[in-house]
């Protein structure tokens, strides 16, 4: 099938990205990120970056709404859990097409008009959903408590099946495997895996040159006589599908789902990953989104204690001076050390972290080889 024909270099990227996936709890242990709770946030925030990616990155459409389809891409699965069952297979199965549907929505409103305004249309949309979802629709939202689960939920299959859960709040397990921990590590990254899969194929496809193509010159395609608009709603759809199913996640590993996740500081996290990894390239938003989580968990956990005990080799009047610089970084002021970050990548790097790998990569080529190179000789051209 031409869906699974890939290049060999396509397929040894994909065995890559799935071995560095898989081993996460090794490879980011020695930087204090091996834990199963940041690496969920990894592979969860991973898939909304790729999500995302398809839409910017290949059609050029700046979308400020997507935290609306990660939020109701939770709020399904919640109710996957209390009305089907615990299983995380339907719940992540009818959070990807509720979210696919919303997005058709409102793709197919905020689609009649481009840039800046487009980007503002989804905003208001995302906002509407925020405020329907913490006040109005309150019945299925639950309002400001968030939906959660229940010992008296109905969970047909589950009684079908004979499951009883007793006395005990249930948590979602894949067929008596729990989703905490490591297991449901495993399991956010088997999706991560498929989704960059997907994501790929996307890419390499004629359907992927045409979303290039949108983003190049889209007045000149519309001259030609062909409607770009359903190209620019698949994609917006897909990548809606990718943040329901990122919000279904969310959903798995912790049963709870709020309206804060429909904020626009959601929307604008997704845009900060996929610029600062790289817009437009394959493992740029995946690299982003770690980067972002990492800043978030570990920079955010550094207290004065902490900042004391890394400067104690300096001499106290120092270290007091050092602490109180450096804790404007870190702690509640990690936000800093993000923005000073994204400044610098978006001044000298344009092109994102995935630049920056290239230009080290394209310094070492010239570094270790090619220094005898010469040029070649200009082939004599005859003429009879």
């Amino acid at each position: 099938m031409k869906l699974f024909a890939m290049s060999r270099k396509d397929l040894l990227l994909l065995i890559c990205f799935a071995v560095a996936v898989l081993a996460g709890p090794i490879i980011l242990a020695p930087i204090g990120a091996g834990y199963p709770d940041l690496l969920q946030k990894f592979a969860i925030f991973g898939i909304f970056a790729l999500g995302f990616n398809i839409l910017f990155g290949l059609t050029g459409y700046l979308s400020f709404g997507h935290a609306a389809f990660l939020g109701t891409g939770s709020y399904t699965a919640v109710w996957a859990f209390k009305l089907l069952s615990m299983n995380p297979l339907p719940a992540i199965i009818f959070a990807t097409l509720i979210g696919g549907l919303f997005a058709a929505i409102i793709g197919f409103i905020s689609l009649r008009r481009t840039g800046i305004y487009f980007s503002i249309l989804t905003l208001a949309f995302a906002q509407m959903s925020y405020n329907l979802a913490y006040s109005v629709l309150t019945p299925i939202t639950n309002g400001e408590t968030g939906l959660q689960l229940a010992q008296a939920d109905p969970r047909v299959l589950d009684v079908a099946l004979g499951r009883d859960y007793g006395a005990v709040l249930p948590s979602s397990d894949l067929f008596g495997i729990g989703m905490t921990g490591y297991p449901g590590f495993y399991f956010c990254a088997v999706m991560l895996i498929l989704c960059f899969f997907l994501s790929m194929r996307i890419f390499r496809s004629p359907f992927g040159m045409m979303l290039r193509a949108v983003k190049s010159n889209q007045n000149r395609m519309n001259y030609t006589g062909l409607n770009t608009r359903p190209y620019a709603l698949a994609a917006f759809v897909i990548s809606g599908m990718y943040a329901g199913l990122a919000g279904g996640l969310m959903a798995v590993t912790d049963p709870l789902a709020g309206a804060e996740r429909m904020q626009w500081t959601a929307s604008g996290e997704v845009v900060l990953m996929t610029i600062l990894g790289g817009s437009g390239t394959l493992l740029g938003p995946v690299i982003g989104a770690g980067a972002i989580k990492y800043f978030e968990n570990i920079f955010s956990s550094f207290n004065e204690g902490i900042l004391l005990k890394a400067f104690d080799f300096l001499p106290e009047t120092l270290q007091h001076i050092a602490v109180s610089i450096s804790s404007l970084f870190v702690g509640e002021g990690w936000h800093l050390t993000l923005g000073a970050l994204f400044m610098i990548i978006v001044i000298f790097l344009p092109g994102g972290l995935m630049e920056g790998f290239k230009r080290f990569r394209n310094w070492l080529g010239k570094l270790f080889g090619g220094k005898n190179d010469k040029p070649a000789k200009p082939v004599p051209v005859t003429t009879a």
